[in-house]
């Protein structure tokens, strides 16, 4: 019987503790507060590492459109130096080609006289200085009448 009775005494003891606890509202309130705050702080850091993650994403990809960019910008650039080198070209061609074609109109006697004043150019400088003079001296006379 005395240890029914100390068995007893027991299970009642639990009981009441049990009962105060359940009453303690204001023990079970802070407790509660106690989890919110450590479900906070863990979702603040989680956050905090999802937003540096994101913000990492963010500037690869800027990078990564900016690396694109340069090498578009490099390749029009190459394009249009071919694009002029090929025009230049064109041009001097035609140039060349006129210059044949000239060459080849002017009569025989005149291209001689041509090519005898490139090989020696002092002779036609006297003419041409000459035949300046000449002029001038013609319009003056003429600006006194």
């Amino acid at each position: 019987m005395r240890s029914q009775i100390e068995r007893t005494r027991g299970e009642l003891g639990d009981t009441v503790a049990e009962l105060a606890a359940k009453a303690d509202v204001k023990g079970r309130a802070a407790a509660r507060a106690a989890d919110l705050r450590d479900k906070a702080g863990a979702m603040t850091v989680q956050l905090r590492s999802s937003a540096a993650q994101a913000g990492h994403a963010v500037q690869e990809r800027a990078a990564r459109a900016g690396h694109v960019v340069q090498d578009r910008a490099a390749q029009a650039g190459h394009t249009v130096q071919d694009r002029a080198t090929q025009a230049g070209h064109t041009v001097q061609d035609k140039a060349t080609h006129a210059g044949h074609v000239v060459e080849h109109s002017v009569p025989r006697p005149v291209r001689t006289v041509v090519q005898a004043g490139l090989r020696h150019p002092r002779p036609v400088l006297v003419v041409g200085a000459a035949v300046g003079a000449v002029v001038a001296a013609e319009m003056l006379r003429r600006r006194h009448r």
